[in-house]
């Protein structure tokens, strides 16, 4: 491959790790077959520890069902905020936290055409890492397309009730690890600053 085409690669990639940013807003197109089976492709490119390979998919583009998982994810969020209210360390954030999940217009999917899971069958030492990874790469290739993206992990606990296990076909012994949203991005989210690397050791 010659330098230019190197360089122009090079640029591309740190481009979507740079641009990339969680969408809440999406507009009505549904991305094609097509995409969404290349991004599939593009997510098991991800590294796997001993090439397990963990990884299964679950593709969900039926508005109903995902209006009906987030009702049900909005109620066991909110009986979970009650039972640990240690997780939000300040009275501000969980009063908003809890107004969020309280108003029957909020929609946990973000009124998204679809949902990828990405699942195991079998829940493993390195399982969730690998499959945290395919996501990584999931979405950095739907920047590619065009399309956004958001992990939502509101979504995990419906998503690993026994009966939606059943509905979904998820082993009794597997898991719904992570549920990432892809749709058109209705506006593009203002880039965020992030906290430079913090390097607690570095030997030489």
């Amino acid at each position: 491959m010659k330098m230019e085409h190197l360089l122009e690669d090079r640029r591309g990639v740190l481009d979507a790790i740079y641009r990339r940013r969680a969408v809440r807003a999406y507009a009505e197109p549904q991305p094609s077959d097509t995409v969404i089976r290349a991004l599939l492709e593009a997510a098991v490119h991800a590294p796997t520890a001993m090439h397990a390979e963990p990884w299964k998919f679950i593709v969900i583009q039926d508005r109903a069902m995902l209006k009906r998982y987030s009702e049900r994810a909005k109620s066991m969020m909110l009986a979970d905020v009650h039972r640990h209210v240690d997780h939000f360390p300040g009275r501000s954030e969980r009063q908003e936290h809890l107004a969020m999940l309280d108003d029957p217009a909020f929609n946990i999917f973000y009124d998204a055409s679809t949902l990828i899971v990405i699942c195991c069958d079998a829940v493993g030492r390195f399982t969730e890492a690998d499959c945290w990874l395919a996501a990584q790469n999931l979405m950095l290739a739907a920047y590619a397309e065009n399309l956004g993206t958001c992990c939502i992990g509101f979504a995990i606990p419906v998503l690993n009730a026994s009966d939606v296990k059943r509905e979904l076909g998820i082993p009794e012994s597997g898991a719904a690890v992570a549920p990432v949203i892809v749709g058109s991005a209705r506006t593009q989210p203002d880039p965020v600053a992030r906290k430079a690397p913090d390097i607690l050791c570095w030997l030489r």
